[in-house]
């Protein structure tokens, strides 16, 4: 534990005031010559986000919640990793690391925390809950080495869980968060009991495409779309992470542009990304690629391990939250080929990528499903 140091968060106002001017003197381009989304993050809705951002928006609100759940640091192969810690009253609470992905951070978990530690049926599971920030992203340190791909992510939250003194433990993940529980477990690193994944992967076999069931149709259409019209940020920041950094750490409306249509097309909403997220939780998020000017540092982590996201053998026990809205929807056929052991899989009514953020009780009910069968 002495290998664990005690973050606080405080902001310099100087800093706050340097985003206030930025934005200030945002150079705007024209308007679209389209009426949706299908050029990217629309002018009037990007500008009204930002509108919020400088006269409205607290970010000290944010620094504070963060900073009474417990933030701390630890270094692991010479880079520091930020993480929260939240241990749950019960004897018999479950160790569970849970790991965010792009464009998202540890804010994405906020409203299912007090659920998992502390929930109010005693008969349901509880969890002492660890969430780090992946390398180069939040208020994790920023490799200046290349080799931290999702193989040494999740040896690294290994040594994390054995710091803090878990030697049983579980993880979960979506999105990169996915790539790096799925990599824990084809390791089998050390002390990791099962996990649960809310963004599953797997691929159809030749006898599928052949004859294709209607869950596999909704796959098929949901990749061919995703690489025709909603992978470009991916292969930008697989190939020039640094080229696109530039404008992302210099420009507050760039970066606020660049995720939140993301949040747009990755949410389950009805045509605004506000129908599935507030305003203030998609700018936390935000606030957390601004301040540490990580946008770079964050999109290396596509230079380094784009191609983790493939399906992969596992052996230790398994469970899957399949939501209608994921972006790569994988169905349970094609993922059980890789999962030895699938001890639960739910196919969930509403919800997107971002799974704990969008739906946070039914989150939480598939985690205590899923854990429940492992414990």
């Amino acid at each position: 534990m002495s290998m664990i140091r005690p973050f606080t968060l405080a902001v310099p106002e100087a800093e706050l005031d340097d985003l206030k001017a930025r934005i200030d003197l945002t150079r705007w381009p024209e308007k679209e010559p389209v009426a949706d989304w299908s050029q990217g993050t629309p002018l009037a809705a990007l500008k009204d986000l930002v509108s919020y951002w400088r006269n409205q928006y607290d970010w000290r609100a944010c620094e504070a919640r963060l900073n009474a759940l417990g933030q701390f640091i630890t270094e692991v192969d010479g880079l520091d990793i930020h993480f929260l810690h939240v241990r749950s009253a019960r004897a018999d609470a479950m160790p569970l690391i849970m790991t965010h992905g792009w464009p998202g951070s540890v804010i994405e978990f906020m409203g299912v925390i007090d659920r998992l530690t502390n929930p109010d049926d005693p008969a349901a599971p509880a969890f002492h809950i660890v969430l780090p920030s992946l390398p180069g992203y939040g208020f994790s340190g920023k490799p200046k080495v290349t080799g931290w791909g999702v193989e040494k992510i999740g040896r690294a939250w290994g040594q994390l869980m054995a710091r803090l003194g878990y030697d049983r433990w579980f993880a979960q993940g979506g999105d990169w968060g996915s790539a790096v529980t799925t990599a824990i477990a084809v390791q089998q690193v050390p002390g990791c009991a099962g996990i649960h994944l809310n963004m599953p992967i797997g691929r159809p076999t030749e006898a599928d495409l052949a004859n294709p069931t209607p869950a596999e149709l909704k796959a098929l259409g949901a990749l061919k779309h995703y690489q025709d019209w909603d992978s470009g940020y991916s292969k930008q920041q697989q190939t020039r992470p640094q080229t696109v950094g530039y404008g992302l750490v210099d420009s507050p409306v760039g970066l606020a542009g660049w995720i939140l249509e993301k949040i747009w097309a990755w949410t389950d909403n009805g045509g605004s990304p506000w129908d599935a997220l507030s305003r203030d939780q998609v700018l936390d998020n935000i606030m957390l690629y601004w301040l540490p000017a990580n946008g770079a540092s964050s999109a290396r982590l596509y230079w380094e391990s784009f191609g983790s996201f493939a399906p992969q053998e596992i052996v230790i026990p398994v469970a899957a939250s399949a939501f209608p809205r994921e972006i790569l929807p994988t169905p349970r056929k094609w993922a059980e080929r890789n999962y030895r052991k699938l001890v639960h899989w739910g196919d969930m009514e509403r919800g997107g990528h971002f799974a704990a953020w969008e739906q946070p009780e039914a989150f939480v009910r598939e985690l205590r499903l899923a854990f429940g069968a492992m414990a």
